[in-house]
């Protein structure tokens, strides 16, 4: 009888997959034992398997350069790291080690971008795309950057003052962009993005204040789709609305060349997630080239900005179920030693998804289960459905500890929650470990920060001022 957590998962997902492997009783991921990495550093904890985001920069690279071969395709593809996922500088030290360029949402990524540049990491050939709602501080370190000789610094403009407010600031000439405020999927409570400029009024904007205007060189449409990259009617309807937009505008605008398909591919939320990234980059580099070829204009440049894509993959969280409370006939609430809401944000703000999987004991049974954190709030759960179903694991047993893991928990999460800060119920910050491999793929793991103590947090509070 097949009962066992092997069982389970083997019969429900194809197991092993490329990251997930088993040893025995125990998870491996990228053949990391993860139990190894809980005997040595304990839990709750929080991992970033640092390799993972180069592979993903580089299949993108390799995805768009045979897409772009396919169709001879006579332009250039820059992939962008939108900083807002994760703005650790172990996550930019990695990211910027391929080449890469960056795209900034507000004043204090120019900062980041200044000490990226004294570091070496990025140079004057980095493309900084300045994307968000424009104010004062934003405005100035941006103009800061162009007036300091950053020429590939591109501004793209999202309401009608911000042109005048940069234009007062820079000396000399600058490239801009535009963005296009998208219409929304029919789920959404708005029809029209908040950001950007609506496609009617974007080439009697360019009339306006950028066609007769001599410090100002548009370079950039960008085009922002918040669902993200996804093979549905809507996001081709939005991408051809797009193209419409910017082959007008190339036909008054001769600077005009680079196309930015802002919007993040998805990551793996599941053993069962399936997306054809190779099919979907063909058909986006397939529909531009026909709209440019049909209008007698040449193809843009493509940027693009991965965010989630480029770091999500790489992080991961470990927990122990500490305890087991039946609540009725048919619940059983498992009991871990975090909280989702301190350390996986998403799972509660947005009920998103991660790949959960039990860490040790897959030759137990398995049973139905909730998962409950520590705080005292009710939101504090996590449910692998979205708050549909319950979740399986194997069978707790308080003699024989069970761990669990989440995965693929990268972007967002640590600026969600406010790493360093406050939580929910005061749960602490979990220890953070960024693991490594050599030249020679030898694995080295390192504590990037400690479980947060009773003195910060105190401290934070203004009990203890020193």
């Amino acid at each position: 009888m097949n009962t066992k957590y092997y069982d389970l998962i083997n019969q429900t997902f194809y197991f092993p997959q490329e990251e997930f492997t088993l040893n025995k009783d125990n998870l491996q991921f990228h053949n990391i034992d993860l139990m190894k990495l809980v005997e040595q550093y304990g839990t709750p904890l929080k991992f970033t398997y640092l390799p993972q985001i180069s592979n993903n920069i580089n299949k993108a690279k390799g995805w768009f350069r045979k897409a772009m071969e396919k169709n001879k395709y006579e332009a250039k593809y820059y992939y962008c790291y939108c900083t807002k996922s994760s703005h650790f500088k172990f996550i930019m030290n990695e990211a910027f080690k391929n080449n890469i360029h960056i795209e900034t949402s507000s004043a204090y990524d120019i900062n980041i971008v200044e000490k990226l540049m004294e570091e070496g990491k990025i140079n004057k050939n980095t493309y900084v795309v300045c994307n968000g709602f424009k104010r004062d501080e934003y405005v100035e370190n941006i103009a800061r950057l162009i007036n300091n000789g950053h020429s590939k610094t591109v501004p793209v403009i999202d309401n009608f003052e911000e042109l005048d407010l940069l234009q007062e600031q820079i000396k000399g000439k600058f490239k801009i962009g535009i963005r296009i405020a998208a219409e929304e999927e029919p789920k959404f409570e708005f029809y029209t993005s908040r950001l950007g400029i609506g496609y009617k009024n974007i080439v009697p904007f360019y009339r306006k204040q950028i066609q007769e205007n001599k410090q100002v060189e548009l370079k950039m449409l960008h085009f922002f789709i918040n669902t993200g990259i996804r093979d549905t009617a809507y996001y081709w309807n939005e991408l051809l609305k797009c193209m419409k937009v910017y082959v007008a505008l190339k036909k008054e605008c001769p600077t005009l060349d680079s196309l930015n398909i802002g919007g993040g591919f998805p990551i793996k939320n599941s053993l069962a997630f399936e997306y054809d990234y190779q099919y979907m980059i063909d058909e986006i580099v397939n529909q531009i080239k026909i709209s440019c070829e049909e209008a007698e204009v040449d193809v843009p440049h493509i940027f693009t900005e991965f965010g989630s894509f480029t770091v999500g993959e790489s992080g991961g969280a470990i927990y122990q179920v500490l305890y087991q409370k039946q609540q009725n006939d048919r619940e059983k609430w498992n009991m871990i030693d975090s909280s989702f809401i301190t350390t996986l944000p998403d799972t509660w703000a947005i009920n998103k998804r991660f790949v959960m999987m039990a860490i040790n004991r897959w030759n137990d049974t398995y049973e139905r289960v909730l998962l409950g954190g520590m705080t005292c709030d009710s939101d504090d759960y996590y449910n692998s459905e979205q708050n549909m179903n319950a979740v399986y694991l194997p069978k707790y047993n308080k003699e024989k500890p069970l761990y669990i893991g989440f995965f693929n928990t990268g972007a967002y999460q640590e600026t969600i929650g406010g790493f360093g800060g406050l939580h929910h119920c005061l749960i602490p910050q979990p220890k953070h470990i960024l693991i490594d491999r050599d030249e020679n793929g030898i694995l080295a793991t390192e504590v990037f920060s400690e479980q947060q103590s009773s003195e910060d947090v105190l401290r934070i509070l203004g009990y203890d001022k020193k």
